[in-house]
């Protein structure tokens, strides 16, 4: 069972009887058992294992009655550089082992020299995101320097969530690594064309810093299939999807950068229940009632056309419902 102290606290303790009840009946050497009312077979190597991250915002403490059915077991951190090194090659690098100690060293110093900032990851995820970002660019770009692709696989991730004053150590770490490396410049001018078209048409002025993090945004979008825009209040989060939406939207309908439209289904997480969002279940009527992302996520697999569909959460974020995402 995995990140098994997310179920509630009451729910636990019955859990806890469950396994007891499992665990005895394996040590009185049983073959059948009466489990809840049922009448089971019971298989003798039969066990169960958990994995949790204890202390964390949305999660419960394990009752004590629980706690003494299991064993703790301590878990080592990964060898990144190994992990990183087989992926690669898997994705067809020449030079895997020395870009994966990149990857692994990058991380290192970014980890301490730049600030520290609760959106900050570089763990496992953040390898693993510049691994795929890096292997979808090998497959584009065959012939293609490979430490081109990976400088800009480790930009691509990660530059658009460094805040501006982490940007210039960034810059500075990612030269001392990849020394006399220069990364072509994207070609953005159709998308920027249709991006100040969409800017007028929603009466905001394209200022340089908007215009860069809606690109930012653009590429964050290519390389992953979910991500978080964070800021303060009126940072223009909001203005910023809605601007790269219309812009793709003009792009399809110029017939540029082979780009589709793109529809948006939006919902506020808090201004709703929790039940209201992801779905119930009626204790007293035993139906389930759907909520409103399960309908709209539906609604936008069902869909067959070609444009992009994007579920937006649009409000502010808690450790209870992205919790409950995850």
């Amino acid at each position: 069972f995995d990140e098994f102290n997310r179920i509630d606290l009451e729910v636990l303790s019955v859990v806890a009887q469950q396994v007891m009840s499992i665990q005895r009946a394996i040590q009185v050497g049983l073959t059948e058992f009466d489990f809840e009312g049922s009448h089971l077979q019971l298989i003798a190597s039969a066990s169960v294992f958990i994995t949790m991250n204890p202390g964390y915002a949305g999660r419960s403490d394990l009752p004590d009655n629980l706690k003494v059915l299991f064993r703790t077991v301590a878990m080592m951190v990964p060898d990144y550089g190994m992990i990183g090194e087989i992926l690669l090659m898997s994705f067809g690098f020449s030079h895997a082992r020395p870009l994966s100690r990149k990857i692994v060293a990058t991380y290192k110093l970014c980890s301490e020299q730049l600030s520290s900032q609760t959106h900050y990851d570089y763990g496992m995820r953040a390898v693993m995101a510049v691994l795929r970002a890096a292997g979808n660019l090998k497959q584009a770009y065959k012939n293609e320097d490979e430490s081109i692709l990976m400088l800009r696989a480790i930009r691509d991730v990660n530059v658009p969530k460094f805040l501006s004053q982490d940007l210039p150590l960034f810059e500075g770490i990612s030269k001392d690594l990849f020394p006399g490396i220069e990364l072509p410049k994207p070609d953005y001018v159709n998308m920027l064309a249709s991006m100040n078209w969409a800017c007028e048409g929603a009466n905001l002025q394209p200022e340089k810093y908007f215009l860069q993090k809606t690109i930012e945004l653009y590429e964050m979008i290519v390389v992953r299939h979910g991500l978080m825009v964070v800021g303060m209040s009126y940072g223009g989060k909001t203005c910023s999807y809605r601007v790269l939406a219309e812009t793709l939207g003009k792009l399809n309908e110029l017939g540029q950068n082979d780009e589709q439209k793109v529809k948006i289904l939006a919902m506020n997480p808090k201004s709703i229940t929790m039940g209201q969002l992801y779905g119930q279940f009626d204790p007293t009527s035993h139906e389930w009632t759907d909520g409103i992302l399960a309908i709209r996520f539906r609604e936008a697999a069902s869909d067959q056309s070609v444009d992009r569909k994007w579920v937006m959460f649009d409000g502010p974020v808690d450790a209870i419902w992205i919790e409950n995402m995850n």
